[in-house]
């Protein structure tokens, strides 16, 4: 595992194109060491490396999704009918750059 020091919290300040205090890089420092601990732990759990990796925490049911079957399309006079207002056979919009 890589190791994170303030030397590359810097760099990585740097290359992000923002600027800390000293106080804190500690902090964020500080951070890091919890979270490199926590992922240590991780690492020593027994058959980790055969449960597949979640994408999302949460089931997500997708029943609720159509079908999506191709239609025949409108045809431009139907929509053309519904338009407020048509020029030359297309829909006339507002100008929306001055």
């Amino acid at each position: 595992m890589k190791k994170v020091d303030k030397d590359v919290l810097i760099d990585a300040a740097n290359r992000l194109l923002f600027s800390m205090s000293d106080k804190e890089y500690d902090l964020l420092l500080e951070e890091f060491k919890i979270l490199l601990a926590q992922m240590e732990m991780m690492e020593k759990v027994e058959g980790l490396s055969q449960i597949e990796p979640m994408t999302f925490p949460f089931e997500c049911a997708t029943a609720y999704l159509r079908e999506d079957t191709p239609e025949e399309p409108l045809s431009r006079d139907e929509v053309l009918a519904n338009a407020g207002s048509v020029k030359d056979g297309e829909i006339k919009l507002p100008k929306v750059v001055g």
